[in-house]
Protein backbone atom coordinates (compact mmCIF):
# COMPACT_ATOMS: atom_id res chain seq x y z
CA UNK A 1 0.00 0.00 0.00
CA UNK A 2 1.57 2.89 -1.77
CA UNK A 3 1.56 6.34 1.72
CA UNK A 4 0.05 9.25 0.82
CA UNK A 5 3.12 10.86 0.43
CA UNK A 6 4.22 8.43 -2.30
CA UNK A 7 0.47 8.91 -4.10
CA UNK A 8 1.01 12.70 -4.06
CA UNK A 9 4.36 11.94 -5.96
CA UNK A 10 2.18 10.89 -9.13
CA UNK A 11 0.04 14.39 -8.87
CA UNK A 12 2.92 16.04 -9.59
CA UNK A 13 2.98 15.24 -12.86
CA UNK A 14 2.43 17.88 -15.40
CA UNK A 15 1.75 15.13 -18.75
CA UNK A 16 -0.66 12.09 -18.50
CA UNK A 17 -1.07 9.97 -21.44
CA UNK A 18 -4.39 8.02 -21.03
CA UNK A 19 -4.50 4.74 -22.29
CA UNK A 20 -8.26 3.63 -23.39
CA UNK A 21 -9.20 7.08 -23.11
CA UNK A 22 -12.86 7.37 -24.55
CA UNK A 23 -14.99 10.12 -26.31
CA UNK A 24 -18.05 8.94 -24.60
CA UNK A 25 -18.88 11.21 -21.83
CA UNK A 26 -19.94 9.32 -18.86
CA UNK A 27 -17.53 6.96 -19.26
CA UNK A 28 -14.93 6.72 -16.43
CA UNK A 29 -12.41 6.55 -19.44
CA UNK A 30 -13.57 10.09 -20.63
CA UNK A 31 -14.66 11.70 -17.40
CA UNK A 32 -11.47 11.42 -15.35
CA UNK A 33 -9.27 12.22 -18.16
CA UNK A 34 -11.64 15.19 -18.70
CA UNK A 35 -11.48 16.28 -14.67
CA UNK A 36 -8.05 16.38 -14.56
CA UNK A 37 -7.60 18.71 -17.87
CA UNK A 38 -9.79 20.84 -16.06
CA UNK A 39 -6.91 20.24 -13.17
CA UNK A 40 -4.76 21.62 -15.47
CA UNK A 41 -3.15 18.54 -16.49
CA UNK A 42 -2.13 17.98 -20.32
CA UNK A 43 -3.90 14.87 -21.23
CA UNK A 44 -2.77 12.85 -24.19
CA UNK A 45 -5.57 10.38 -25.17
CA UNK A 46 -4.14 7.28 -26.38
CA UNK A 47 -6.89 5.47 -28.41
CA UNK A 48 -6.45 3.98 -31.99
CA UNK A 49 -10.06 4.45 -32.60
CA UNK A 50 -10.43 8.18 -32.36
CA UNK A 51 -9.09 11.29 -33.98
CA UNK A 52 -9.56 13.68 -31.11
CA UNK A 53 -10.65 13.17 -27.31
CA UNK A 54 -10.69 16.32 -25.12
CA UNK A 55 -9.66 18.96 -27.75
CA UNK A 56 -6.48 16.76 -28.24
CA UNK A 57 -5.20 14.67 -31.02
CA UNK A 58 -4.77 10.97 -30.34
CA UNK A 59 -2.17 8.39 -30.56
CA UNK A 60 -2.53 4.66 -31.69
CA UNK A 61 0.20 3.75 -28.71
CA UNK A 62 1.51 4.93 -26.15
CA UNK A 63 4.82 4.75 -28.07
CA UNK A 64 3.85 7.05 -30.38
CA UNK A 65 3.48 9.97 -28.60
CA UNK A 66 5.68 12.61 -29.36
CA UNK A 67 5.12 14.53 -26.43
CA UNK A 68 7.54 13.54 -22.79
CA UNK A 69 5.06 11.82 -20.47
CA UNK A 70 5.33 12.07 -16.86
CA UNK A 71 2.78 9.77 -16.00
CA UNK A 72 0.65 7.20 -17.87
CA UNK A 73 -2.97 6.42 -16.88
CA UNK A 74 -4.60 3.39 -18.30
CA UNK A 75 -8.26 2.25 -18.71
CA UNK A 76 -7.87 -1.40 -20.13
CA UNK A 77 -9.35 -4.59 -19.14
CA UNK A 78 -6.96 -6.19 -16.01
CA UNK A 79 -6.29 -9.15 -18.97
CA UNK A 80 -4.39 -6.70 -21.08
CA UNK A 81 -2.28 -4.88 -18.34
CA UNK A 82 0.99 -7.25 -19.08
CA UNK A 83 0.71 -6.18 -22.57
CA UNK A 84 0.53 -2.29 -21.57
CA UNK A 85 2.78 -2.45 -19.45
CA UNK A 86 5.62 -4.10 -21.86
CA UNK A 87 5.11 -0.98 -23.81
CA UNK A 88 4.96 1.03 -21.12
CA UNK A 89 8.42 -0.45 -20.31
CA UNK A 90 9.53 -0.59 -23.64
CA UNK A 91 8.72 3.18 -23.70
CA UNK A 92 10.41 4.28 -20.47
CA UNK A 93 13.75 2.39 -21.88
CA UNK A 94 13.33 4.09 -25.18
CA UNK A 95 12.75 7.93 -24.14
CA UNK A 96 13.12 7.71 -20.57
CA UNK A 97 9.87 9.27 -19.74
CA UNK A 98 6.21 7.36 -18.89
CA UNK A 99 8.24 6.28 -15.22
CA UNK A 100 4.85 6.27 -13.82
CA UNK A 101 1.99 3.66 -14.26
CA UNK A 102 -1.78 4.69 -13.14
CA UNK A 103 -4.18 1.87 -13.55
CA UNK A 104 -7.49 2.71 -12.56
CA UNK A 105 -10.49 1.51 -10.29
CA UNK A 106 -11.59 -1.92 -11.33
CA UNK A 107 -7.59 -2.98 -12.59
CA UNK A 108 -4.76 -5.01 -11.15
CA UNK A 109 -2.37 -7.62 -12.17
CA UNK A 110 -0.05 -8.38 -9.82
CA UNK A 111 2.09 -10.41 -11.28
CA UNK A 112 2.56 -7.70 -14.59
CA UNK A 113 2.62 -5.12 -11.61
CA UNK A 114 5.56 -6.68 -9.94
CA UNK A 115 7.56 -6.77 -13.10
CA UNK A 116 7.20 -3.74 -13.90
CA UNK A 117 8.30 -2.54 -10.59
CA UNK A 118 11.53 -4.73 -10.98
CA UNK A 119 12.08 -2.81 -14.07
CA UNK A 120 11.63 0.48 -12.91
CA UNK A 121 8.53 1.86 -13.20
CA UNK A 122 6.31 2.97 -10.35
CA UNK A 123 2.52 1.69 -10.44
CA UNK A 124 -0.56 2.83 -8.48
CA UNK A 125 -3.10 -0.23 -9.48
CA UNK A 126 -7.03 -0.45 -8.66
CA UNK A 127 -7.31 3.24 -7.43
CA UNK A 128 -9.34 6.33 -9.52
CA UNK A 129 -6.51 9.28 -9.86
CA UNK A 130 -9.62 11.40 -9.65
CA UNK A 131 -10.48 10.16 -6.16
CA UNK A 132 -7.22 10.69 -4.99
CA UNK A 133 -7.34 13.86 -6.77
CA UNK A 134 -9.52 14.97 -5.20
CA UNK A 135 -8.98 13.66 -1.56
CA UNK A 136 -4.86 15.07 -1.85
CA UNK A 137 -5.71 17.62 -3.37
CA UNK A 138 -8.97 18.66 -1.87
Amino acid sequence: MLSDGELEAFLESDTLAVIGCSSTPGKPAHDVPAYLQRQGYRVIPVNPFADEILGEPTYETVGAVDATIDLVEVFRPSAEIPEVLTSVQARHADRGDAERVWLQLGIRHDEAVAEARANGLAVVQDRCLKVEHRRLQG
